[in-house]
């Protein structure tokens, strides 16, 4: 019990450390910018900092082929982490009213480290967790992410008014050095020697992880599977404006208890696939999905009151946090021994990619058909992936 506490508390302090300076570059940032007076064009190249996130499988085979132990993957987070820390310290001198060049070009930067650390941080996991330890393991991946997304967009705008930039970035970098204090004291037990031999990083490692037997199907549930609520979730703090919330409301209703609400569900999720056959633990998740989906559809019209506005918000973010843990675990079962950086990160990017254009496109026919379409359309949405769950995803979820 120990030794899985370890495990878990040294994930936990290593997906926090990636998520708090993500959340506070991408959410907390632009306030700043805004109050800056800058436009809204230059705030939109803040997203830039994600392009590494989305890219990172291109270097993914190039760690897995030079760590041919959970050693060797851990010399790589120390060392992203660290560079990482020194970049964000690099940031703290840079004027964001003066400088904004720089610091976007310093976060890119700092982000090709930190999408450096997750793939190690990935394959390190999937080396040290036993395959029954998997799911309270991704539990703290998810929980990590919500729980950094929380204090990165809530916390550090607050404590920007009270110490300013610089203060704030240093304070940042110190954190993220601490975070790795655990990974780099931590005595975890020896693995398993593995006789799967590293070869030669190839440019398509990522992409030929689908011509494996069933794995298309593999990629059909990886396209589809946060559909179900991801316009709910998109749209959820635009709905709240035209709802006549102010920002500290959607701030505190969304951006911390429901964050908070999606870290204590990732936990239940965890224990829930734990404890349960995987398809089964699949369907109870996306008929989590669904319910939500018909409480939005009933209760999210007119002037909807708070209580309404809060359950919604712990739904949509609880069923998020579940499917999260849920698809964590089946991408860490389905990687190939010698590439598990590899594998673990081209099946996350593709979710994450499907999530921003359902988003697009869910956001146009919202647009088109009102917040009620949308919510119609996900509820017929959902009962289609359940329909799913039964057949085609069966075979893709099950050991």
């Amino acid at each position: 019990m120990n030794q899985a506490f370890k495990k878990y508390g040294t994930l936990l302090s290593l997906y926090l450390a990636q998520s708090i300076p993500m959340s506070f570059f991408s959410t907390v940032v632009p306030v700043i910018m805004r109050q800056e007076e800058y436009s809204l064009t230059s705030i939109g190249l803040i997203q830039l900092i994600k392009i590494p996130w989305i890219l990172k499988f291109l270097w993914a085979p190039m760690i897995d082929h030079t760590s041919p132990t959970r050693k060797h993957y851990r010399r790589w987070i120390l060392g992203a982490e660290i560079f990482y820390a020194l970049v964000i310290v690099g940031i703290s001198f840079f004027n964001l009213s003066t400088d904004f060049t720089t610091i976007i070009i310093l976060v890119v930067i700092a982000f090709i480290a930190s999408g450096t650390q997750d793939i190690a941080t990935d394959a390190f996991a999937i080396l040290t967790l036993k395959s029954t330890e998997r799911s309270l393991g991704n539990s703290m991946q998810s929980g990590g992410s919500f729980l950094g997304t929380t204090i990165g967009s809530g916390v550090l705008l607050m404590a920007y008014y009270y110490i300013g930039w610089q203060a704030l970035l240093l304070l940042l970098a110190f954190f993220v050095t601490m975070a790795i204090m655990p990974v780099m004291f931590a005595r975890l037990p020896l693995e398993k020697a593995t006789t799967a031999p590293k070869r030669r990083p190839r440019w398509d490692d990522g992409f030929s992880f689908f011509k494996q037997k069933g794995n298309i199907r593999l990629l059909f549930l990886l396209l589809v599977y946060y559909s179900g609520i991801i316009g709910m979730l998109a749209l959820f703090k635009p709905f709240m404006v035209d709802q006549g919330y102010t920002a500290k409301e959607i701030g505190l209703i969304s951006g911390v208890f429901g964050t908070a609400v999606g870290a204590v569900f990732s936990l239940g999720g965890g224990w829930l696939i734990r404890r349960m056959k995987r398809n089964t633990a699949l369907q109870i998740i996306l008929l989590s999905g669904f319910i939500t989906s018909l409480f939005f559809v009933w209760e999210m019209q007119g002037q909807v009151p708070l209580w309404a506005i809060y359950v919604a918000s712990s739904m949509v973010w609880g069923t998020y946090g579940m499917a999260s843990v849920f698809i964590y675990t089946i991408a860490m079962d389905k990687v190939r021994p010698g590439l598990e950086g590899t594998d673990f990160t081209i099946q996350i990017i593709i979710t994450h990619l499907s999530s921003l254009f359902l988003t697009i496109g869910l956001s146009k026919f919202a647009n088109s058909f009102g917040y009620q379409g949308l919510f119609i359309l996900e509820a017929h949405i959902g009962i289609m992936l359940l329909i799913l769950s039964r057949t085609v995803f069966k075979k893709v979820v099950e050991r």
